[in-house]
């Protein structure tokens, strides 16, 4: 009869951290229903190192998700559909760029604010663009010489 008491007593716990693990998982990745969130579109030159669930960052500070990328055949320009938070209001001349975590690390969207009085509505457009720059290629006109001497 112990031995049921104590399969019983370790069962619940592995199932209680299970639980614990997929409460954290849901709030370490902003797990939401929808609601606190409205879109915003960007066209890129290169989305390289960007993809769906990309962080959009203000500041170094989470505020959305990349939700949609497609390559869009009349420019040939990657258009990027990205949802932010509510409570974060974009003025409609603020800019957008793709930036590096390091040399290691991955890409993530950055949101540079503007100084318009005017807000980007739901569905709007972010104009200002800059592309991802790739490290490698960089990386192979220094090796190369490239430049000015």
């Amino acid at each position: 009869m112990s031995e049921n008491t104590t399969e019983v007593i370790v069962g619940t716990g592995v199932l209680a951290v299970a639980v614990g693990f997929l409460v954290f998982a849901m709030g370490a990745t902003s797990f939401s229903t929808g609601g606190d969130s409205y879109p915003l579109a960007a066209s890129f030159r290169s989305a390289e190192g960007v993809k769906i669930g990309t962080d959009v960052r203000m500041a170094g500070v989470k505020v959305g998700t990349v939700t949609d990328l497609s390559l869009n055949p009349q420019t040939f320009r990657a258009d990027a559909t990205f949802t932010m938070k509510n409570d974060i209001e974009i003025p409609d001349d603020s800019a957008i760029s793709i930036s590096s975590e390091g040399l290691l690390g991955g890409n993530f969207v950055e949101v540079i604010p503007g100084g318009s009085p005017f807000n980007l509505e739901a569905g709007g457009e972010i104009e200002d663009t800059q592309s991802s720059v790739s490290l490698i290629t960089l990386l192979m006109k220094f090796v190369a010489g490239d430049g000015d001497e």
